[in-house]
């Protein structure tokens, strides 16, 4: 430690704070639409047609199959074809950054699908039939009774995927994004003490996630009196 030079962390924290700001820009909007999109295929696994339960346990089944950084890469050759196909334009025109958010989405998408699904089959079946006693249809006894006591039994976990997702993307590098990491990288070889930089993300990410995490195992204490 005595070569440590913290005077490298200072003048590079500019360029660490922008790649920061891009890892937590693609860490909610993926984490927004992962959820939002996860419903969807919940809810779709868990209709009772195949002409949607089949083709959502299949993206599931196939995005979980894959390791991450492979899905990333194939968004990112894959969304500017679609892009083209849909509009017109040449594909070019789709940077790295919306095709990271398009692949964080569907990935993320497919991981908390499996989370809600649990969720919603976690409610009794009498919910939904009392729901349409009262004279609900499907999607108001879903949307009214069934989701908001299956996300509040899933919040917990919901909490621990979104800290694995934080975590994952520092993964954009691969497709030249400057996140947080990607940024410490560049100042260290710009600088070429690339060390002090490593060690200030671990530690960051160390602070980050751990706070998170006794956030979760608080939350769990909370609402699960059985835990106490």
């Amino acid at each position: 430690m005595g070569e440590f030079d913290f005077q490298v962390i200072v003048k590079n924290l500019p360029l660490l704070w922008d790649g920061l700001l891009l890892s937590l820009k693609l860490f909610f909007i993926a984490l927004v639409g992962g959820i939002f999109f996860g419903t969807l295929l919940a809810m779709g696994r868990l209709s009772s047609y195949k002409i949607l339960s089949y083709p959502a346990a299949g993206f599931v089944n196939l995005i979980r199959s894959i390791p991450f950084i492979m899905a990333i890469f194939w968004f990112y050759f894959l969304t500017p074809e679609l892009v083209k196909l849909v509009t017109g334009k040449q594909g070019e025109a789709v940077g790295p950054f919306t095709s990271a958010v398009v692949a964080f989405i569907m990935v993320e998408a497919a991981y908390y699908s499996e989370i809600i699904r649990a969720g919603i089959q976690s409610v009794p079946r009498g919910q939904p039939w009392a729901a349409y006693a009262l004279g609900m249809n499907y999607w108001q006894a879903m949307g009214q009774v069934v989701l908001p006591q299956a996300f509040r039994n899933m919040i917990p976990i919901m909490l621990t995927q979104a800290i694995i997702l934080f975590q994952d993307t520092s993964l954009v590098y691969v497709v030249g994004l400057k996140d947080f990491l990607g940024a410490a990288s560049k100042g260290g070889q710009i600088s070429g003490r690339i060390v002090e930089l490593y060690v200030f993300v671990a530690l960051c990410f160390l602070v980050i996630c751990f706070s998170a995490s006794k956030l979760t195992n608080w939350l769990k204490t909370r609402m699960d009196p059985a835990a106490r």
